[in-house]
């Protein structure tokens, strides 16, 4: 089963007086939506567009699988475990807030920044914070959360080639940039398929594109 959410069907937030806008694929804040709560241990997947010198200020998490991938522009990290970072396009960022930690996100760069933060729910609460980083992340190379029960795949294809999504019981696809065919479909960058029970399955680059593709557990 393949369930196509649109771009233009997330739920818009953020504050643009500020700079941020924000589009939410899940039940969010103001936006409360009893159907659309989660879809295995994935419940946020947030697009952010911070403008130069915007930024969210010092704010708490817990129980929470943050990982965060760069569009466009570089991002600034800061959390109160100590860690700071610039975070680039290519990078995999992945906080774990477990019991609890504070963190900032702002854009200190000249020119705009565009990123995804998607949020998974731990199987179990609890546990001492964590970071993790990885630069320049290549495809062949997924990156596990086994926190969550979850594992991330990073797909760049050129016009016309095709990729193997992995077979599993749920998998959450989101086009980042690009266009790519999946089972007939045709999703465009901020477009996301979910999809259950699947075998066999590829995507198909309908120009050059770039997916994250999260194999879930549940």
């Amino acid at each position: 089963m393949i369930d196509v959410r649109r771009a233009a069907e997330r739920y818009p937030g953020g504050d643009p007086a500020a700079g941020i806008e924000t589009r939410h694929a899940f039940s969010f804040g103001p936006h409360y939506d009893p159907d659309n709560l989660r879809f295995g241990p994935l419940i946020a997947c947030n697009e952010e567009r911070l403008a130069p010198g915007a930024g969210f200020d010092e704010h708490p998490h817990s129980h929470t699988e943050i990982v965060t991938w760069v569009i466009e522009g570089e991002l600034t990290h800061r959390d109160s475990a100590g860690h700071e970072r610039t975070v680039r396009a290519g990078d995999v960022q992945h906080l774990s807030a477990a019991a609890g930690v504070r963190h900032v996100e702002r854009n200190d760069g000249e020119g705009p920044l565009a990123f995804l933060q998607m949020w998974l729910a731990p199987l179990e609460p609890g546990g001492e914070p964590s970071y993790d980083i990885v630069p320049g992340i290549a495809d062949a190379t997924p990156y596990a959360v086994p926190a969550a029960g979850a594992m991330l795949h990073v797909r760049r294809l050129g016009a016309g080639e095709r990729t193997a999504v992995p077979d599993a019981a749920s998998l959450y696809v989101h086009v980042v940039r690009g266009a790519v065919r999946l089972e007939g479909a045709e999703l465009g960058a901020g477009d996301a398929a979910r999809i259950t029970g699947a075998q066999g399955l590829a995507a198909v680059a309908v120009t050059p594109a770039e997916l994250l593709v999260w194999e879930l557990s549940g």
